[in-house]
């Protein structure tokens, strides 16, 4: 179900700047703003998991480990051993 909105912008420069941009990707300025909201909201997100990165990379640097890819190379060649003992 689609909302409503109401956005008042005082600076006239930006507004016109917007709904150009919106006119040239021949899209609906309601379309470009509300891209630009979910955008700033995924900015927030990945602001709120930068510490656990920065946790998770710590713990990696402290106690060791391989990388992703390596991981996995590992996994599959275990599973192929196992598969081959059968």
């Amino acid at each position: 179900m689609a909302k409503k909105l109401t956005i008042v912008i005082d600076d006239e420069e930006l507004y016109a700047a917007v709904k150009a941009e919106a006119a040239r990707l021949h899209r609906p300025l309601r379309v470009v703003v509300a891209e630009a909201l979910q955008e700033w909201l995924e900015i927030q997100e990945d602001r709120e998991l930068l510490p656990l990165v920065a946790e998770a990379r710590a713990d990696y640097e402290k106690h060791g480990g391989i990388e992703a890819g390596e991981f996995f190379r590992q996994l599959e060649a275990e599973q192929q051993s196992r598969s081959s003992a059968v």
